[in-house]
């Protein structure tokens, strides 16, 4: 089986300077990777350059064996890829039932009655908490609530991958907390999962590994537990360089 993400030597960037230099990352199919690093590290760009927003300079992307690298961010979205950007991810001026309607229709344009109902029953089981806002307008709900409809309706797009550009941001504790307990439901229906977030220990929290990115460059890739207790991880959050033989 191929795997869900393949990154091999990708370099990206902006006006001609990469930001990324060399990143290889592989995701299995039902894993979740969280991608932590401090501010400039290069993670949002990685993020753009997964989804498509950003194309490589060097290097390649496979999503399930397909390689689409040079593919935009539509045509990638039609192979399975899910994105959750971290602003302005919900029509604030819709329901949260359109909300989804739309992120049904957004792949499934033609297809309604039972598939849509089904696939509707299935991402309200993980989101529990906005079952009774359906017909509410999304723009008033909570930050938190918000974030979840957001999630509910990349989930109706049916994808095969899940990325999340920092999920938490501008939430509150215990809003934030009760996010992530949405986050691990979708871990525990098997969905594979490509995470940035601010907050490492909710992050690794929802993942199977965790990887590192400094100055665009992965410095560490391990289980998400380990690396958590793991003295080179608040080091490399300090700038603090590492030996050759700490890496990895």
């Amino acid at each position: 089986m191929s795997a869900a993400l393949t990154l091999h030597g990708v370099h990206a960037g902006y006006a001609g300077k990469d930001i990324l230099h060399g990143v290889d990352i592989e995701l299995e199919q039902g894993g979740a990777l969280t991608v932590v690093g401090p501010n400039g590290s290069g993670k949002s760009t990685l993020l753009k350059t997964v989804v498509g927003l950003l194309r490589t300079s060097r290097g390649s992307i496979a999503l399930q064996g397909t390689q689409v690298e040079t593919l935009n961010a539509p045509a990638r979205a039609r192979l399975g890829l899910a994105y959750v950007p971290q602003e302005r991810n919900v029509f604030a001026n819709l329901s949260v039932a359109d909300n989804l309607r739309l992120g049904w229709e957004f792949l499934h344009p033609r297809t309604e009655g039972s598939a849509r109902r089904e696939r509707l029953d299935y991402v309200l089981q993980l989101f529990p908490e906005i079952r009774d806002r359906l017909s509410a307008s999304a723009g008033l709900l909570s930050g938190g609530q918000r974030q979840m409809v957001a999630i509910a309706a990349a989930l109706m797009q049916t994808p095969s991958l899940l990325v999340l550009d920092e999920p938490s941001a501008g939430l509150s504790p215990r809003n934030a907390g009760l996010l992530f307990e949405s986050i691990a439901r979708i871990r525990a229906a098997g969905i594979t999962l490509l995470m940035i977030e601010q907050n490492v220990k909710l992050g690794l929290s929802a993942a199977d590994r965790g990887l590192v990115l400094v100055a665009g460059q992965v410095r560490l890739l391990a289980p998400a537990q380990e690396l958590l207790a793991d003295d080179r991880l608040h080091r490399l959050y300090l700038g603090a360089p590492l030996d050759a033989s700490e890496t990895h």
